[in-house]
């Protein structure tokens, strides 16, 4: 799982919009997606459903993996997920470097889709974006979900939070991820080559953005009682990326925060038990 750091050949702004020329476009795994501008910036969306909004914001790697979830939000919420700048064939501007600017980015997007009482679910990578989000306004958002995140770091300087899926052999990283890998980890060997370059430009923007300092954001724990909204935090009980407890210590840091630890699940419980995980948000939803 190797992620080449520092480069930009997969991630140029010119060679993602090439690849977009129609508004409804197929990804590379047939997914259909529809393509929005935001401020220049083409954003190759997941739409689907209709009622409330529910903007989804993806981890760094497995959008294919998320469908089935999405599509069971999308019985009971108008589902909107974009490709974060940089993943699938949403452009990267010069200048993004940082998941603070991803969150800015996000923020366009919702004003520019006039998004309202919107429940906000982030995922792994997905989460920390919402969490920078909701630290800077919470205007249009009525309730946070997160699930499996990142972002924000409660051990010591030399504690490691996150484990290090980068140094590390991909067999291994499925084992960390994922509670049943053989169940639910891609098999890569089947996957067709636009597959292939899109899961690599994927993992070379997740190393573009998350790399140092890894995986979080050292100065956002500080400002999270600005998140006065109720917020769900769930965690898989065999997560083997992030630290036990890690789960508990973020709902506790959040002003209406409550966990959930989802049993017979890794770092992707929406992956692994989509219908418990959709029911909690969906109930989640309608109470807070």
């Amino acid at each position: 799982m190797s992620v080449p750091l520092g480069t930009r050949n997969l991630l140029s702004s010119a060679g993602a919009a090439s690849l977009l020329d129609n508004k409804r476009q197929q990804s590379a795994d047939g997914v259909g997606m529809e393509r929005i501008n935001i401020k220049g910036r083409v954003v190759e969306t997941y739409m689907s459903g209709s009622g409330p909004a529910l903007l989804f914001l993806h981890a760094e790697d497995f959008f294919t993996q998320h469908l089935l979830f999405l599509d069971q939000l999308a019985r009971h919420f108008r589902v909107i997920a974009p490709r974060h700048p940089g993943f699938g064939h949403s452009t990267l501007p010069d200048g993004f470097r940082t998941v603070d600017d991803l969150a800015y980015h996000t923020m366009d997007l919702i004003d520019a889709l006039k998004l309202n009482d919107v429940t906000l679910v982030g995922a792994s990578m997905g989460g920390w974006i919402a969490t920078e989000i909701c630290v800077k306004s919470t205007q249009n958002i009525a309730r946070l979900a997160l699930l499996g995140s990142v972002g924000i770091k409660f051990g010591g300087r030399d504690d490691r939070d996150f484990a290090d899926l980068y140094a590390l052999p991909a067999q291994d990283v499925a084992r960390l991820l994922f509670h049943h890998p053989e169940k639910f980890a891609p098999d890569y060997a089947q996957i067709t080559d636009d597959a292939a370059l899109e899961i690599a430009r994927d993992r070379q923007s997740a190393g573009y953005f998350l790399w140092k300092p890894f995986m979080h954001n050292p100065g956002l724990r500080k400002w999270l009682h600005r998140v006065q909204i109720p917020a769900l935090v769930i965690g898989g009980a065999q997560d083997g990326f992030i630290v036990h407890g890690h789960t508990g210590k973020l709902a506790e840091a959040l002003p209406n925060g409550r966990a959930l630890i989802i049993a017979n699940a890794g770092h992707y419980p929406q992956i692994e038990q989509t219908d418990a995980v959709a029911a909690a948000i969906v109930a989640f939803a309608q109470r807070a």
